[in-house]
């Protein structure tokens, strides 16, 4: 009697070792598209209506992280989880700088910084 394994058989991949990663494909991709209607084509093909929803709620926390929004303040206006909206908080302070500089480029000023100017 042959026993059989229970544990799912992985994929036998060649690891990549060029700079040429599926990450990397994939922000040429999302770079070379050329306008919001392209990009918007682009995530909902390559994105699950939750996986949209997701991220789209945590860009949308941004502006209010920024402005220093307490986060239960920040949930009344959005309904995004107090969770979520830590998540983005982390990330803009101690990330990899994405949330900040798509802020700086796309959004507006912070109330804040508006009133102290």
């Amino acid at each position: 009697m042959q026993i059989r394994s229970t544990a799912m058989k992985r994929r036998m991949l060649q690891p990549e070792t060029s700079q040429d990663t599926a990450e990397t494909r994939l922000c040429k991709a999302l770079l070379s598209l050329r306008d919001v209607a392209e990009m918007r084509a682009f995530l909902r093909d390559l994105c699950t209506p939750a996986e949209l929803e997701a991220l789209s709620d945590r860009w949308r926390v941004v502006p209010y992280v920024l402005d220093g929004m307490p986060y239960r303040e920040i949930h009344a206006h959005t309904a995004v989880s107090i969770t979520t909206i830590g998540r983005v908080a982390r990330f803009l302070n101690a990330g990899n700088g994405g949330y900040k500089t798509a802020a700086e480029r796309v959004l507006p000023r912070p109330a804040k910084a508006r009133r102290a100017a």
